[in-house]
C-alpha cells in the first residue's frame, strides 16, 4: 500500500481529504488516531499534530488542500479536482479559501470557545465570528444562484473542502432559511456518495461534538 492517510472519521479536514480519496477510489491506508499510537506516529512525522497527514512512500505532506493537490498531481483518478486551465483553477483555489477562512475558522472559532473554561471565554470572539457566518452564506447564497458546484458545474477541490464545512456550520450557527441556495447546495454535498461515505463514517462519534449534533443530516 503506497498511500497512509493519519486522520480522524469526526475532523471536517479530514472528511475534505476523505471526500477526494472517496470520489476517485483511490487506495490507501486509513490510520484513524483513535488507533493505538496512530497520534504517536503522526507526531513524530508532523510535529504540530494537526491532521490530516498524508505519507506517501515515506513523504509526509499535511494539509488537506494540500493532499488533494498531491493526489491530483502523483495519484490522479477520472475526477479532476484542479481544472488544467488556469483561470478556472484560480476559481477553485479561491472558493477553496472562501470555504477555508470564512465557514470553517469562525465555526471552529465558536466550537472551540465552548470548550473553555467559563472564565477563559471569548463573548465577543464568538459573536464576531457568527456575523462573519452569517456574512459568508449572504455571500456564498448570491454566487450559487448560477453554479451546481462551488467554482461551476464540475466537483472540484472546493466542493471537497464546502461539504464538511458547510456541514458543521450549519450544526454550529443554522443557515437561515432565506438563504436557500447555501441549503440546496448543502444538500447536494450530502447526497455525494464520497461525502456521504464520510458522514457515515462518523456516526459514531458524534457525542463529541461540543455544542451537541442535532438529530439530523
Amino acid at each position: 500500500m503506497t498511500l497512509t492517510l493519519y486522520a480522524h472519521p469526526f475532523s471536517s479536514y479530514c472528511q475534505k481529504a476523505l471526500t477526494a480519496l472517496y470520489e476517485n477510489d483511490t487506495r490507501f491506508h486509513y490510520r484513524r488516531l483513535d488507533e493505538p499510537g496512530a497520534m504517536d506516529e503522526l507526531a513524530a512525522r508532523w510535529p504540530i499534530r494537526r491532521f490530516p497527514v498524508l505519507v506517501d512512500e515515506g513523504r509526509t505532506i499535511p494539509e488537506a488542500t494540500v493532499i488533494i493537490e498531491h493526489l491530483q498531481r502523483f495519484h490522479p483518478g477520472p475526477v479532476r479536482f484542479l481544472p488544467d486551465d488556469p483561470r478556472a483553477a484560480l476559481e477553485v483555489r479561491f472558493m477553496d479559501r472562501f470555504f477555508d477562512n470564512y465557514l470553517a475558522t469562525p465555526q471552529q472559532k465558536i466550537v472551540f470557545d465552548s470548550m473553555r473554561d467559563a472564565n477563559e471565554r471569548d463573548a465577543r470572539g464568538v459573536a464576531d465570528a457568527r456575523a462573519l457566518l452569517d456574512i459568508a452564506y449572504a455571500w456564498l447564497d448570491n454566487v450559487m444562484k448560477d453554479r451546481e458546484w462551488a467554482a461551476g458545474e464540475r466537483f472540484s477541490l472546493a466542493d471537497c473542502g464546502a461539504a464538511p464545512f458547510l456541514f458543521y456550520a450549519d450544526w454550529t450557527h443554522r443557515i437561515d432559511p432565506r438563504f436557500k441556495q447555501v441549503i440546496a447546495y448543502r444538500q447536494r454535498l450530502l447526497k455525494r456518495p464520497s461525502f456521504a461515505r464520510a458522514v457515515d463514517e462518523a456516526r459514531p462519534y458524534r457525542h463529541l461534538f461540543p455544542l451537541g449534533a442535532p438529530d439530523r443530516d
